[in-house]
């Protein structure tokens, strides 16, 4: 038995180098958001000047490590082999819990994860041995738990989360108001004066405050108390006079070394404040077995009162752990993912929303809206005025994808961001409270983004839904660590030596399995059936530019339509699942298409509104087609799904001769349209009338039988629904076909908008294999 603790040991050890992997690719990534948004500076420098800062916190993150060891539960109640259960438990479940995160690209908290799978476990165990005695009953769980302490560092937490946002959207609406959007003039008046201001908050509360908490503190302590007014003073004339000289000499606004030190400061304060997540509990498992396996005693009475005790700070082991978090600064491909979710929800542009609104974000829009309403009516007209011209942005036309690619926010908003979220996380540092950095970094940002009013009418529901996701899936982690772990440990208490491996082995079967799905969805190669958007000022050019787009649907449409006939003869419910989900990617990538017609439009000059009208037409008619062939699957699945009778032999082989008819007029329309040969395009129009009385013929058929033969009434439905649909969709290929063949002129030399960017909406290439 004595054997099994060693081996646990070693496995948590190995599980604290997954966990810092896994947990540095969500939390590590919060702190960079600000100065990728900003685009201020280089991303290799970026990460050159966060390595230092996460390498420096480490060293002086070990005042935290008393938060693992007795900050949730009392050591004192616990058996050193009921203690080495708690660990191995908190250190599996943590690991799935944020790797579970990091695949779906959501931010989430290491901190908030460590504190309730330390409480589950703990509880869970307190309930175990409070069973197995006759004395003591369910109200003796508080001998247990450090109730107190549990309460101040949850309370802390969410506190932390409201305090973030109205500091950060506070601090963000006066920067604002002073330097407005058009910054660059008054930066050079005031830019001094703010950096000054900005750096002493930072040095002061990171490099001060922050050094509270560390070993290292004694040693400062004489020359620090009592004179922090004068240093705040020093700080401010010093950084004050520095911004003045780095303007002078390099030319280039202070800013940039506001953000440079700022993010300097975040990792150091994030290093010092989260290594305990991922160490803390390694570090106690093993002072627990150094001071088990030199008593003699045997495992089940040894108590674990050792972990009351102050330990000696382990340099070795927190340099180590800093490296491997640099390392995986550097390499993590999961904390590009989590980064984008901060990034589009901050983005002061438009952006491709990665969430959908919901009732409760509509709700909360709205009531805002009615409030900000009330307010105008309190605040006078002038001052409203006065303050909207500090809004104001600058009136610049880019589409869609060029804003995407530019920065996401100012550098007064990255400054704001790094400069609030340090001086927040470094106070509850100095006071050994494990608040959760990504909970501030991320509400500080979505505090900035409001005051900024980057949540406008066109955005402010999906913004608002995607936040309300991310604190959600907050409240899910901690509820989700309490009662996995509690389940973790009553199985490993059960039966160690067999479910120990177990368990072990099922976290290294489901962290690879979320590695490849991760890997894969990154990795998607871009699908030759994938639209793109015209970025043409004539409509020679748009027709030639939109004939890929053409073909591509076409060929798309022609898959889905004979699979989903295909489906229903077969009865394949499986084909038609498939069938189904690819016509929802592609209506979702002509939906795109569609959302760009403001900034195609845009981008005209007065000369070529008719491009503009042919591009709205064509993609009117693509999405009709779409439309009828999401209506066709809708219909074909629901039928087989609901396990209706089978189609009769004759309207099989009626569909498949229609089909035969759709798939000959699809594929001449992607050769011509693929070949660009226009003229080929009169020639399929000359069948246009015999497509549609075979329909019509169809139609006709079905009639007679059900008047004479026909007994089953969803067949009936079904099968005319499909005829009508496959009607609608004709005339929709038609009416585009038409639009081409009149508005084509090859003598037309195409023209183009210049300095475009093309951006690909992907197609899931597997998905397109299909036959």
């Amino acid at each position: 038995m004595d054997n099994l603790y060693l081996l646990m040991l070693i496995a948590i050890t190995i599980l604290a180098v997954a966990d810092i992997v896994v947990g540095v690719s969500n939390d590590a990534i919060n702190f960079l958001n600000s100065a990728i948004g900003s685009k201020a500076i280089s991303l290799r420098t970026i990460m050159i000047v966060a390595s230092l800062g996460i390498f420096i916190g480490a060293v002086f993150s070990s005042g935290m490590m008393e938060v693992a060891r007795k900050g949730i539960f009392v050591p004192g109640e616990f058996m050193f082999n009921e203690i080495m259960l708690i660990f191995m438990a908190v250190m599996i479940t943590d690991i799935l819990l944020l790797d579970f995160f990091n695949t779906l690209g959501l931010p989430t908290s290491t901190t908030v994860s460590i504190v309730f799978n330390l409480l589950g476990a703990a509880v869970v165990m307190s309930l175990i041995k409070i069973s197995a005695s006759d004395s003591e009953t369910f109200a003796d769980l508080t001998n247990y738990i450090n109730t107190e302490k549990a309460l101040e560092i949850i309370s802390g937490i969410l506190l932390s989360v409201v305090i973030a946002f109205t500091v950060g959207a506070i601090v963000q609406w006066f920067s604002r108001l002073i330097f407005t959007f058009h910054y660059q003039d008054k930066i050079k008046n005031f830019g001094i004066l703010f950096g000054g201001v900005a750096l002493t908050a930072i040095t002061y509360f990171i490099f001060l405050k922050g050094l509270k908490g560390t070993p290292y503190y004694s040693e400062l302590k004489d020359m620090v108390e009592g004179n922090e007014l004068y240093i705040i003073l020093g700080s401010l004339v010093f950084w004050t006079l520095f911004s003045y000289l780095f303007e002078k000499l390099t030319k280039k606004t202070v800013l940039l070394f506001v953000i440079a030190v700022g993010t300097f400061g975040l990792a150091l304060a994030f290093s010092g404040n989260d290594l305990v997540n991922f160490i803390g509990v390694p570090m106690a498992a093993f002072h627990s077995y150094e001071a088990w396996a030199s008593s003699g005693i045997d495992a089940a009475s040894f108590s674990m009162e050792v972990l009351d005790k102050k330990v000696p700070a382990e340099p070795l082991l927190l340099f180590i752990a800093g490296g491997i978090m640099v390392l995986t600064l550097w390499f993590s491909k999961k904390a590009k993912t989590v980064a984008e979710t901060e990034i589009s929800l901050s983005r002061q542009g438009d952006t491709h929303e990665k969430f959908e609104p919901n009732r409760l974000s509509r709700s909360v829009v709205k009531g805002t809206t009615q409030l900000s309403k009330y307010f105008s009516v309190i605040v006078p007209e002038s001052i409203q005025k006065s303050i909207g011209n500090s809004f104001t942005k600058p009136d610049v036309h880019l589409t869609k994808d060029q804003s995407i690619d530019a920065p996401a926010f100012d550098m007064i908003r990255a400054a704001v961001n790094l400069m609030v979220a340090g001086v927040l996380i470094a106070i509850a540092t100095s006071m050994k409270l494990p608040l959760s950095t990504t909970y501030v970094t991320f509400m500080v940002a979505m505090g900035t983004s409001l005051a900024d009013r980057a949540w406008g009418r066109e955005s402010a529901v999906y913004r608002v839904a995607g936040v309300l996701n991310v604190i959600g899936g907050w409240f899910g982690t901690a509820l989700g660590a309490f009662i996995a772990s509690g389940i973790v440990v009553f199985l490993i208490n059960w039966n160690p030596k067999v479910m120990t491996p177990i368990l072990l082995l099922l976290t290294v079967v489901l962290l690879y399995r979320n590695y490849k799905s991760h890997k894969n969805s990154s990795n998607k190669t871009l699908s030759e059936d994938s639209l793109t958007k015209a970025e043409s000022s004539s409509v020679q050019g748009v027709i030639q530019e939109s004939a890929t787009n053409i073909a591509n649907v076409i060929k798309r449409g022609n898959r889905i339509y004979t699979n989903a006939i295909k489906g229903l003869a077969l009865q394949d419910l499986a084909l038609l699942k498939k069938n189904k989900k690819q016509v929802v990617k592609l209506t979702e990538e002509i939906d795109e298409l569609r959302d760009n017609i403001f900034y195609f439009i845009k981008n005209l000059d007065e000369s070529s509104i008719n491009a503009s009208n042919f591009y709205i037409n064509i993609l009117g008619y693509l999405q009709d087609m779409v439309q009828s062939l999401e209506y066709i699957t809708k219909v074909s699945h629901k039928h087989i799904n609901n396990n209706h009778k089978k189609l009769k032999f004759n309207q099989i082989k009626e569909l498949k001769q229609v089909d035969d008819l759709v798939e000959a007029l699809f594929t001449n329309s992607e050769e011509a349209f693929d070949s660009r040969s226009f003229e080929r395009i009169g020639d399929i129009l000359k069948n246009k009338k015999k497509a549609y009385d075979l329909v019509k013929e169809k139609i006709q058929k079905q009639v007679e039988r059900t008047r004479t033969e026909e007994s089953s009434p969803k067949n009936t439905t079904l099968y005319f629904s499909l005829l009508l649909e496959t009607k609608d969709l004709l005339n929709a290929t038609m009416s585009l076909l038409e639009e081409y063949h009149d508005s084509h002129d090859s003598s037309v030399e195409p023209a183009t908008i210049p300095d475009s960017i093309d951006v690909i909406i992907e197609d899931d290439e597997s998905e397109d294999k299909e036959s």
